[in-house]
Parts: C-alpha cells; structure tokens; sequence
C-alpha cells in the first residue's frame, strides 16, 4: 500500500533526484542545479518556524521518538511573543478550569522557576501566568527544544518546495551559507503563513469574505520604562486624553482606544495599541510600508503619553518589538473548515485535539472599531484533527494560527496559547505517523488523543 512516505527512514543524508520533482516557492527564485542526483540532508519530521506552534510540535515529535529539525528565520525562538512583543497571554481557562496544559504547562513551570513569570491574578486559586518575560524566554525556549532532542537550524528561511504528486520532497532553505534542500518523511507548517502549505499546493483562503479578502490589521508592539504606576490614570481618562489628542492632529492612529498592559517589570508598561490597515503580510514590499507606519505610529504615541498622560513625564521608549505583530494571513484548508458557530456553541469533536475558550475578536481591516464576541464562561470548543490537515497534501501538518477554519473562528483560535495546544498535536501525531510508516491523515485520532491525553494535554 502507497502511504506517501518515503521508505528510507531514520538515514542522516539520503540521496533523492530532485531535478525530477516539481517545485514551487518564492516567486522569481532562482536555484541552480545540475541533473544528477544530490545528496540532501533527511529527518523524521521537519519543522518550520520556531513559534508557539513550532515549538511544541518539535518538543513533542521528537519526545515522541521521531528525529526532527527545527527550522527558525531568526536567531531566536518564540515567534510572536518574542519577535513580535506579544503580550501577554490571552484567554486559556474557562469556568475556572484550565483549557491548554501539557507542553504549554510545562514551559510556563520552567518560565516561573526562572523568574520569568508574574502572576497578576488567578483562577479557581491557581495563578493564571498570563505575563511573561520574553528576553528570558529566549534561552528558556532554546534549552526546551534542545533538551528534547530536537536539532536546531536558526537564521535560515524556507524558500520553496519539491513536491512529487501530494507528497513533499524536501524544502529549499536558505542561510548565510547557502542554499540547502532538507529532506524529510513529515513536514510540520508552523510558518504562521502558512507558506510551506501554499507552496505545496493546498487549498488556501485570505482575509474575510469577498470582496476585498482584508486581514486583521498588524501593530507594532512597544513598552515604556520608568512609569510612575501610581499615577496612571484609569483607563477612560486615558482614552479621553487619546481622543482629544487625535482630534487635534498629534496622533494618526485608526485605533478606537488605548490597549496596554502591566509587565514583569515594575515600572514598565507594554502597549499593544498601533494599528496598521490595508497592508498583507505575504508581500515583503507591503510588510515595508507596514513596519514603517507601525513605527511612525510609536513616535506619535510616545510623545502623547510623555505630554499628556500622568505617570508617563520621564518615562522613555524602551523597547519596539523586531518586527511587527501579524494577526492574519492565509488560512489552510482541511477536510473540516472551523466556523464561527462551532466557537459560539462550544462545538467537540470526536478528533479534538485542542480546545480554546478566546472570544471572537476581530479587529476592523479597514479603519475603526474592533468586534467582540464571548463565550459563556465555562464554554470551550475543540479543534479537530482534520483541521491540521490540509487538503491536497499527504505528508504536511499545520501547525500555527494558520489551520482550516472561517475568518471569524480564526479571531478567536489565533491566540499564542491556543496554538500551542495546536503544535503539541501536530507533533505528537507526525511523530504516529512516522512510527506506523503512515500518512499523517492515516493516523488513529482515537490513539492520537491517547497519547495527548498521557502526555497532559487537555482535549
């Protein structure tokens, strides 16, 4: 029987006529290569993009006896909460239960065993660790993959594809020191782009409905030290001071209101607040004029809470965020497509492999205002299995904020927690899948949901 797995398993370097493979990837890149047959580096499972999906799908494939690479463009871990500034963690608990354990638990102990965590509050009398330390989570996150006998490939970015049929080959990467194609029986897409899924050929959607396919916009992140706390207003006071700063012209910010939160640092304010509209993040000319804007909407914030706002007199700009935040991009078609209705209801699925209980939360594309829907409190739904899976491929998992689902439950699911629970999945099941000599589709979710289960994953 054909599973659309390479049968050579477990082989460091494997030799593959990759000349005779389709390509696809960035458009108008150029790879030279002869006709005969090069050697390419092989694993069990290849990871791409070190994030909150990343991450655990690495942890867990390789804990679960699969040889694995981590492949990350930066030099660093973490993704969004690191490269991006995203804070803190959203919603993961419901009905005073926690909804997203297992790996994502874990790290938040060892975050906490470094000094790395503040509590601010807590749910059913256990601290909720909400706020983190994302210098400190850097190191911390290296030494989890590392421990578990994941390899690392930082500052390298997936350029392509070779596909044969439904299957991929290998990945085209490229580092400072070259252009390399990466083998591998099961390819896990935790690019958030879903770039390794589109280049393979699945089904992909952008953005909300037609007619203009807008996403979410993207901030850029920035914190202020040296605050006075205790001269802070209240958050209504501060948004009037906002408006009134707007009004006069000293502020060009689309955004309705000012988002900010306390940090693990006493007198440090992060600020979640800019917003970039009309800009795609699958364009490197469009993410230009989004990074600058962004920044451009710092300044302008910058000089209006050192002018107008109490507590804010001498603080000074400490940090913006590497790049900017990214709420939405493509989203990856399976079998099953997550709408808002199963979120609203609580919707379980007999292949649920994550839960979420985050609001709909979809800030406006194209100017003003944000909606919001919430659950009631003690309502979760599920992400299936099916959802990691994307339609025309036989050996890629997704990974990331990316898995089948509408514009609306995307709102919702898109959240760094969420989608941890969402990698420790898609690693526990390629790491199946390899095992069983298997297509990732072909994997018993009853058994899939097992092993979650004995690794203290909620589903």
């Amino acid at each position: 029987m054909s599973t659309g797995i390479p049968s050579c398993r477990r082989t460091f370097c494997k030799t593959l006529a990759l000349s005779g493979f389709a390509f696809s990837g960035v458009q108008g890149f150029v790879h030279a290569q002869g006709t005969g047959k090069a050697k390419v580096k092989h694993w069990d499972v290849i990871v791409l993009g070190g994030g909150p999906g990343g991450v655990p799908a690495a942890v867990a494939a390789a804990r679960n006896g699969a040889r694995v690479l981590l492949v990350e463009r930066y030099g660093f871990l973490g993704g969004m909460a690191t490269a991006a500034l995203v804070l803190p963690y959203m919603k993961f608990f419901t009905g005073g239960e926690f909804i997203v354990r297992g790996l994502f638990e874990e790290f938040l102990d060892r975050m906490e065993e470094h000094g790395a965590i503040r509590n601010l509050f807590s749910i059913g009398g256990q601290p909720t660790r909400t706020c983190y330390d994302d210098e400190a989570m850097k190191l911390l996150l290296d030494r989890f993959v590392l421990d578990s006998g994941a390899e690392l490939l930082l500052h390298t970015s997936a350029v392509g594809v070779y596909r044969e049929g439904k299957t991929l080959r290998a990945v085209k990467v490229f580092h400072k020191g070259g252009i390399e194609d990466l083998s591998a029986d099961v390819f896990i897409d935790s690019t958030g782009d879903g770039d390794i899924a589109a280049w393979a050929g699945a089904r992909v959607e952008v953005g909300r409905d037609a007619p203009d396919h807008a996403c979410q916009p993207m901030t850029t992140c920035f914190r202020m030290a040296g605050v006075d706390m205790s001269r802070v207003p209240e958050n209504g006071e501060i948004n009037r001071l906002y408006d009134e700063a707007k009004a006069r012209g000293e502020v060009k910010n689309p955004r309705e209101n000012v988002l900010k939160f306390l940090t693990v640092h006493e007198d440090v304010m992060h600020f979640n607040t800019t917003r970039v509209v009309g800009e795609s993040a699958l364009d490197g000319w469009s993410m230009t004029r989004a990074e600058l804007e962004g920044r451009r909407q710092v300044d302008d914030m910058v000089h209006f809470l050192r002018a107008k706002v109490p507590g804010f007199e001498r603080a000074y700009l400490q940090k913006v965020a590497p790049q900017i935040g990214v709420r939405e991009s493509r989203r990856v078609m399976g079998s099953y497509v997550l709408t808002e209705e199963n979120v609203i209801e609580g919707r379980k699925f007999e292949d649920g492999v994550a839960c979420c209980s985050y609001e709909i939360d979809i800030h406006n594309p194209t100017g003003t205002g944000t909606r919001l829907v919430y659950l009631k409190d003690g309502v979760y739904y599920q992400i299936p299995f099916r959802c990691l899976l994307p339609e025309g491929t036989d050996n890629l998992i997704v990974a990331s904020r990316c898995v089948s689902s509408t514009h609306e439950a995307h709102s919702s699911l898109r959240i760094m927690p969420t989608v941890w629970a969402v990698g420790q999945a898609a690693g526990t099941a390629a790491a199946l899948s390899v095992r069983g000599g298997i297509r990732p589709g072909a994997v018993d979710t009853a058994e899939l949901r097992k092993t979650l289960l004995e690794q203290k994953a909620y589903i």
